[in-house]
């Protein structure tokens, strides 16, 4: 069987995208999805307190789990290599339309799953490493952090940081993704971009 699996993070977040991405793959290999479970919820939660846990959990050998990318399986790199080792051992098959993934039980998916998720995660360590380091350097030279009290700065949030977050958009990370990163709001991103950068 076919399972194709969909996942966002907030309410005000649409589930189209990824349907119709899913959708598009499946029909390019004239395949037929049979069973599509979705849900709102952070990949941050435990596996068990997710739809998710229990689509595995039904899954048999030979079955074909498709998303749209590693990232809506879990955002961290133990996270993803704890389910794509389960789907491993049991010969499940996991196919990502962005990144273009085939990961079955061989040596080649488990270098590449494990390669990805590492990287993956010494990407987000490295950015908030330099932002944390950024902040450090500006606080030993006496710079104020934040805001005086009932002052408006022309200085937003996100001020100089016009290159991070283009890079963090080329490399596909979310709106979502970027704003936990540099830790302000999704908002505050949202306009950001919206008013700086385009």
């Amino acid at each position: 069987m076919i399972f194709a699996y969909i996942r966002v993070s907030t309410d005000k977040q649409t589930n189209e995208n990824q349907r119709f991405e899913l959708n598009r793959f499946a029909e390019q290999r004239q395949w037929q999805i049979d069973s599509w479970t979705e849900e709102t919820i952070s990949a941050l939660k435990k596996l068990e307190h997710r739809k998710l846990h229990g689509l595995l959990q039904q899954m048999r050998r030979g079955d074909i789990l498709l998303v749209t990318e590693l990232s809506r399986m879990g955002r961290n790199l133990m996270q993803i290599m704890s389910i794509l080792n389960q789907c491993m051992e049991r010969d499940i098959q996991v196919f990502t339309t962005k990144e273009g993934y085939e990961l079955g039980n061989n040596i080649n998916a488990k270098i590449l799953a494990f390669a990805f998720g590492l990287s993956a995660e010494i990407e987000r360590n490295l950015i908030s490493q330099r932002t944390k380091e950024a902040l450090a350097r500006k606080k030993a030279e006496g710079v104020t952090l934040g805001r005086p009290k009932g002052s408006k700065s022309k200085r937003k949030k996100l001020t100089g940081k016009d290159d991070e977050i283009a890079h963090l958009l080329a490399k596909k990370i979310s709106v979502s993704g970027i704003s936990r990163l540099l830790g302000v709001h999704r908002l505050t991103v949202a306009a950001h971009i919206k008013d700086h950068m385009q």
